[in-house]
């Protein structure tokens, strides 16, 4: 919540530079923001208004009212009052821990330091000090701290660099550029202070690539665009320095409009909770109302003679008064079905599983010495029930590190090892990389397997040379040497650094260049190469070159793009090296998820040449169809080209991603991607984690302008899709019906097959309408993998938005960035991943770790293990109470309905609290059906949470049923044992007191037996906790029933000497006996015939893991298998179109070296891929465990 002042809804936005009084009229928001949900006015409200929400909460408030009537309280208030405070202290010490945290954040950010331009002087302001309209300076490597409008920088022309990281997850740099009229101000304090500019723009919104709005200036206006806007969350970089002027401060900036609110997040255990609460509660009420017309009939048909038995001289009772009372007596004394214990002991299991997940060592990053951490401790149990998987791609699936692996020179591979009987072998740790010359000009981090591509340089193979000839002329990438005299690349985009990088380590050196010329280092030979014309690239073109002419005179036309583009501009002569070209491409290059890039050049004539340039500059100057006049002429000279090979490049994946993308797929859960690059680069990474895959039925593509296009392109895909469904026959997409996790299933036609549905920003806002969101979700739900490209943060909440909504499924959004964080506060639970780009999505998630892959143990283990612990917990729980309680139901119709309790009122008191609260704490902490790795190897254990088959309101109604039968048992045995019967001494055991002290033995040892059934993983604790309770219950049992107690509190123990008399009969043990086995018998047989008819998945491995106790299974090796194979091109990763004019108009020219910057960092990358066999296994149930055949990733 932000605590700025309330205005009228902005138009537009009036902002006069250095002017804080005239800006303070329109009301605009200062600097600072919260995240935070309290503060200490607001705390004690509204998280008691939150915790009230909670039904329970308000069941037992009102409960602990009617309590404080002693007229029909036959308990004390004190029993519900403090238990209910405990709980609600504890849950807001929790939230305002978790609050503190944010506030603390919030601080850090409001507390940082800028240079503000106030009173024509440089001062340093709190972040939160800053005003609209303000003059800041930034220096290299800073953030900004609002949204600006460039004024000037330190490099030509106003340009400046940011990454936006925090923004789209894109770190390649961004250029943006000032006014000209602005960029003269250059950094003379003086002029600044004077700058009186005034700008006038569109309102705060949250679209990242649009910015409207005039500068008025000196008599003059100018048009202002994204270009010249720097938003908060980028860094500045390889800039010394700029200013600009806020236009948008605190909650009205960009990241802040992208950025959701904080909610209040519960489990759909907890909902259902709620619900049954409600039902139970209505039950009571029926149940009291039984035994208050009971109560009404007895005192009018019994009461009167029964008074005058006992001689009272109380005046006549009005019966319908009477079993009023009698009515609100037994909604106290029942009110135990759902005891306030029931939601501590919830909360002290869930804190368990919070730990658990911080202690795992599987899920500790040692590279950063970072462990996984539960930063909440409410919604464990859902990690188990996750349907939807939204993922963030940059930082999360990948590392956004680029290397160069492999190419194709002239027909031949090199990037390959082969042992010693020539068979291509894997790359290990073992392998020496190729030994580069040692220069400051080498980047020591590139390493190169394969040494033949080093011996053919030295036998001055022509075609290879030309092939890195070209890699070092061809490229958008600006130089400059550090202090140290090392050469550092400035790169646009990751791939083109890999490249050029690449052939600088083979010894064909970019150096540098200027508007006119590009000047590389050839094997220790300094050449220069005068750039003649610059074809830049585009999303159509897919391709950019470069016409050079060499020292001799020659022109040459050097081109790469995309493989399926630069194909069709070649030469007919290639045709024998195009189909051996592209059989590497595509089986080799592709195969191994690698990007590919055709490389090929062409031979000018000078003559040719000059006629062309001259239709390009005439082109250039005209003003009609200008585009496809320069487009035609582009096409015109990129044509008959001489192919040289192809390039191969890895974008490296975080370790363990395509397992576990494998995992969770084969775990019924679904992946989307949500990523602020472009279509290119999410289809490339896409293709490498076998998300996507040639093998796929279709991939649509949705790519619309207008709203219209959208809806008819997923019309026309649904069409394709439910077409390609009707004209299969042979199994590959079937119809198959799917049950809905509620009470009544609700089944729903939907079809399964090999789709994907890929979607841009533009046309996914389209799609958000009212009226076309349905077609888009309906489409999406049906395909296998859905890719969101180009989307903006707060795109990325309203699709989870919509999935939640409309599929009612449990979500899950991991993302690392600040442009992740709205995404990870829509979704039920939210993962950070402490990475590259600050803490920021960390600081708003559920759970952190450090590495994508351990996704699926959170969700396959302690997810699973959770929700499966949980619904143990529950189903127990309500079981126990049902039985403990509705004794007094039965018994009510033999005491005259006079809401007399059955059990003594300390065994009340202590049942929850004492005899039975650590057994159940024991199975709900530590219990689990299946070991750890199992649930990693068989991912179908998971979907019984999907399907919410461990409890909802059948297996409610079954425990229900089972705690109603126990509590009969537990009365009618003992009733008709004792009613006419005397004991040894020949004295009668049928009193009050031994009944209740024998029912109260009874159900201790009936509950602990029925917990030691139900507990499947035995530990120390278990065997502590559930025969320690037993001996526990004894020793009070004695204690309150001894002569000593009794002469201190002749009061509160009224029970003297009888647990030494009952229980010392044989016929009361008989009793006892006979009632545990009635209560027990039948859920074992049932069980045992449930298991051995009807046995799931999680039964058979259970039966397999025991049997395997004796002998060590045996583990075979994973087979080295290949990704599966799509031609694609990686140009344009994350690149931009607009760069080749920039080079050759000279205005990214440096006239002076800017501070040092790191180069691009390379590591080696050993992936072994085995995927295909891991997707071999199946859903089916796992059989032939007695040949102990297993089936491991």
């Amino acid at each position: 919540m932000f605590c700025s002042k309330k205005k009228s809804l902005e138009l537009e936005r009036i902002v006069k530079a250095n002017d804080r009084e005239y800006n303070e009229k329109f009301q605009y928001a200062d600097n600072r923001i919260h995240t935070s949900k309290y503060n200490i006015l607001t705390f004690l409200p509204i998280n008691l208004f939150e915790q009230f929400q909670r039904v329970a909460n308000a069941y037992f408030l009102f409960l602990l009212i009617l309590q404080l009537i002693p007229e029909i309280s036959s308990l004390t208030w004190f029993t519900t009052f403090v238990p209910l405070v405990l709980v609600i202290t504890m849950t807001a010490v929790k939230d305002a821990t978790d609050d503190y945290f944010r506030h603390k954040s919030d601080n850090q950010v409001n507390n940082r330091q800028s240079e503000v331009l106030i009173d024509s002087k440089l001062q340093n302001e709190k972040w939160m000090n800053v005003k609209v309209g303000d003059i800041i300076k930034l220096e290299n490597n800073q953030f900004v701290a609002a949204d600006l409008l460039l004024l000037s920088s330190s490099e030509p022309h106003g340009l400046c660099y940011v990454e936006t990281a925090e923004l789209d997850g894109e770190t390649n740099l961004k250029v943006r550029h000032a006014l000209s009229v602005t960029s003269e101000l250059g950094t003379d304090i003086s002029r600044l202070a004077k700058f009186d500019g005034m700008v006038v723009c569109e309102a705060p919104n949250n679209k990242l690539d649009k910015f409207m709005g005039v500068l008025s200036w000196n008599d003059s206006k100018h048009a202002l665009d994204n270009e010249k806007i720097i938003l908060r969350g980028c860094v500045l970089r390889n800039t010394s320095w700029c200013f600009g002027m806020v236009i948008f401060a605190g909650p009205d900036t960009k990241l802040m409009q992208n950025s959701g609110k904080t909610k209040f997040k519960r489990t759909s255990i907890d909902r259902l909770m709620n619900t049954l609460v409600l039902w139970i509660f209505g039950f009571l009420v029926c149940l009291g109302i039984i035994l208050g017309i009971g109560n009404s009939i007895w005192e009018s048909q019994v009461g009167d003679q029964f008074r005058t038995f006992l001689f009272w001289n109380e005046r006549e009772k009005n019966p319908v008064f009477s079993g009023f009372l009698t009515f609100w007596s037994y909604i106290i004394i029942l009110n135990t079905v759902v005891p306030i214990s029931l939601y501590v002991s919830v909360e002290v299991i869930r804190l368990g599983h919070s730990y658990f997940i911080n202690w795992d060592r599987k899920m500790y990053y040692s590279g950063k010495a970072t462990p996984a951490e539960a930063r909440t401790t409410t919604l464990n149990e859902e990690l188990g029930q996750i349907e939807y998987v939204f993922s963030d791609k940059t930082g999360t699936l990948t590392q956004n590190i680029m290397t160069f692996k492999k190419c194709s020179i002239n027909g031949r591979i090199y990037g390959e090892v082969h042992d010693n009987l020539a068979q291509k072998t894997d790359i290990t740790k073992k392998k020496e990389p190729v030994d580069l010359p040692v220069n400051l000009r080498v980047d020591r981090t590139f390493q190169f397997f394969d040494h033949h591509l080093k011996e053919c340089i030295k036998l001055g193979d022509p075609k290879v040379h030309e092939f890195l000839r070209l890699l070092a002329l061809c490229h958008t990438v600006m130089s400059e040497e550090n202090s140290a005299g090392q050469l550092v690349y400035q790169v646009q985009s990751p791939d083109e650094g890999a490249l050029v990088t690449a052939a600088r380590n083979f010894g064909f050196i970019f150096k540098s260049r200027t508007p006119e010329t590009i000047t590389i280092e050839e094997l220790g030979t300094r050449v220069t190469y005068q750039l003649l014309a610059f074809l830049d690239f585009n999303n159509i073109r897919k391709r950019m070159s470069v016409i050079v002419r060499n020292p001799e005179g020659q022109i040459k036309l050097y081109s790469k793009g995309a493989d399926t583009i630069l194909f069709e501009k070649l030469h007919p002569s290639n045709e024998d090296l195009l189909t051996l070209t592209s059989d590497h491409i595509s089986q080799e290059f592709a195969g191994e998820g690698l990007r590919t890039l055709a490389i090929a050049y062409r031979d000018l004539d000078d003559k040719y040449f000059k006629e062309w340039y001259k239709m390009l500059e005439d082109a250039n100057t005209t003003t009609v169809e200008r585009d496809e006049r320069i487009a035609g002429l582009y096409e015109e000279i990129e044509s008959d080209l001489m192919l040289l090979g192809a390039t191969a490049v890895e974008d490296k994946l975080q370790e363990g991603v395509i397992e576990t993308i494998t995992n969770l797929s084969l775990a019924n859960i679904k992946i989307w991607v949500l990523t602020g690059d472009k279509q290119e680069t999410a289809i490339n990474i896409g293709y490498a984690c076998n998300m996507l895959t040639d093998d796929m039925n279709d991939v649509f593509i949705i790519a619309g302008n207008t709203a219209m296009e959208v809806r008819e392109e997923l019309r026309k895909a649904k069409e394709n899709l439910f077409g390609q469904n009707r004209s299969f026959s042979n199994g590959h997409v079937v119809f198959e019906k799917k049950q809905q996790l509620e009470l009544d299933s609700v089944v729903e036609e939907t079809v399964t097959g090999d789709y994907a549905l890929i979607i841009n920003g533009h046309s996914l806002a389209h799609a958000l309408e009212s009226d076309v969101k349905n077609d888009l979700l309906e489409l999406a739900c049906m395909c296998k993998t859905v890719v969101c490209c180009r989307v903006t943060p707060l795109q990325k909440a309203q699709v989870v938005e919509l999935v939640k909504k409309h599929r009612n499924a449990v979500t899950l959004a991991i993302g690392d960035g600040a442009n992740d964080v709205s995404m990870i506060k829509s979704a039920h639970i939210g993962v950070g991943i402490s990475g590259q780009e600050g803490l920021q999505a960390v600081l708003a998630s559920d759970y952190s770790f450090a590495q994508f892959r351990y996704l699926q143990r959170l969700l396959l283990v302690h997810g699973r293990w959770s929700y499966f612990r949980m619904c143990k917990f529950l189903c127990y729980f309500f079981y126990k109470n049902f039985a403990f309680t509705l004794v007094h139901f039965w018994f009510g119709f033999f005491c005259g309905f006079s809401a007399q309790t059955v059990y003594d009122q300390w065994f009340i008191t202590l049942f929850n609290i004492v005899y039975t609260s650590l057994p159940v704490l024991a199975m709900g902490v530590f219990d689990q059906d299946v070991s750890d790795q199992n649930s990693m190897d068989y991912p179908q254990l998971y979907k019984p949470g999907q399907l919410n088959l461990l409890f909802n309101k059948r297996k409610f109604f079954i425990c229900m049923a089972h705690g109603i039968y126990t509590s009969s048992v537990l009365f009618f045995i003992p009733y008709g044992a004792f009613y006419s019967v005397a004991g040894e001494d020949g004295q009668h055991i049928a009193d009050y007191q031994s009944f209740a002290v024998t029912m109260a033995t009874s159900l201790v040892i009936v509950v602990s037996v029925q917990i030691a059934l139900d507990t499947s993983y035995w530990t120390v604790i278990n065997h502590v906790f559930i025969w320690g309770s037993i001996a526990t219950y004894f020793s009070i049992l004695f204690t309150m029933h001894s002569n000593d107690i009794f002469g201190i509190f002749p009061d509160q123990f009224p029970f003297v000497g009888n647990a030494r008399h009952s229980l010392t009969q044989k016929c009361v043990w008989l009793v006892i006996l006979l009632t545990t086995v009635a209560s027990v018998m039948p859920v074992v047989a049932l069980r045992y015939l449930k298991v051995d008819l009807f046995p799931t998945l999680s039964d058979q491995i259970r039966q397999w893991q025991k049997a395997q106790k004796k002998a060590r299974p045996l583990r075979s090796r994973r087979p080295q298998t290949r990704r599966s194979s799509s031609r694609r091109s990686g140009y344009a990763f994350a690149h931009q179109e607009g760069y080749g004019e920039l080079i050759t108009s000279g205005k990214n020219m440096r006239a002076k070296n800017p501070p040092p910057t790191s180069g691009l960092e390379k590591t080696l990358y050993n992936s072994t891929s085995w995927i295909e066999n891991l997707c071999k296994k199946t859903t089916d149930t796992v059989s032939g465990f007695s040949q102990d055949k297993t089936v491991k990733l």
